[in-house]
C-alpha cells in the first residue's frame, strides 16, 4: 500500500491576499495543498481565525501538515491547545510575538488581547514542529520566539537576517520551506525557486 502524501494547509498571518509571498508561491507549486482563507468578517477575532482554520481542516481525509507564517503561527499554536484531529507536523515560521507592542501600522497589544490574542500558549504542541526564526525580525525578538520552541517542543532553525521573511523585507520564494517541510514529514516536496537561498 502506498503512503498517502500530507495535505499542507497553509495558515497565513493577518495579511491579505499577496501573489509574491512565499506561502502563496509555494501553494501553487504543491500538489496537496489548502489555504485557509481570511474571515469575512472580524478579521482580527481569534477565534474566527481559529474557526477558518478548523472548516479547513474538517474538509481533509487523510494527513495533514501546517505550514504557519507570523500571527499565522499564533493561530496554529492556539488551535493545537484543542484539536480536533491528527497533525503530521508543522512548520512555524517568523512567529509574530503579540504579547509585545508592534511598530505602528500593525495591531497593538490592547487591541490584541481584547480579541482573544493573549496570552501565548506556552505548552508543548501536540504534533512535531519547526519554527523557523528570524534574527532581526521586527515582530519577534529571536530570543523570546526561541523560548516559546523551546515551551513548544519546536525545533529552531535560525534563519539569519531575513526580516519578517516577507516581501516588505525583500523576501518572496522560501525554497527551505520544502526543505524544512519534508524533514518533518518525511516526504519529498519539492519547491522550486532562485530568489531566495536560506
Amino acid at each position: 500500500m502506498t503512503k498517502l502524501e500530507p495535505t499542507v494547509v497553509i495558515v497565513p498571518g493577518l495579511r491579505d491576499h499577496v501573489e509574491d509571498h512565499w506561502q502563496t508561491l509555494l501553494a501553487v507549486q504543491l500538489d496537496r495543498v489548502r489555504t485557509v482563507p481570511p474571515p469575512e468578517h472580524d478579521k482580527l477575532n481569534l477565534t474566527a481565525r481559529i474557526d477558518a482554520l478548523d472548516t479547513v481542516l474538517s474538509d481533509i481525509a487523510g494527513p495533514v501538515t501546517l505550514i504557519a507564517h507570523s500571527a499565522g503561527v499564533m493561530i496554529t499554536v492556539q488551535w493545537a491547545q484543542n484539536p480536533t484531529r491528527h497533525i503530521v507536523g508543522a512548520l512555524l515560521a517568523a512567529p509574530a510575538d503579540v504579547e509585545v507592542p508592534f511598530p505602528a501600522g500593525y495591531p497593538q497589544v490592547a487591541e490584541l488581547e481584547e480579541n482573544g490574542w493573549l496570552p501565548i500558549p506556552r505548552g508543548r504542541l501536540p504534533f512535531p514542529s519547526i519554527v523557523a526564526c528570524s534574527a532581526n525580525d521586527p515582530l519577534g525578538d529571536r530570543r523570546r520566539i526561541a523560548g516559546m520552541a523551546e515551551s513548544w517542543g519546536s525545533r529552531l532553525v535560525n534563519l539569519g537576517n531575513v526580516g519578517h521573511l516577507n516581501p516588505a523585507s525583500g523576501y518572496g520564494s522560501w525554497p527551505q520551506a520544502a526543505t524544512l517541510l519534508a524533514e518533518l514529514t518525511g516526504s519529498t516536496f519539492t519547491a522550486e525557486s532562485q530568489e531566495i537561498g536560506l
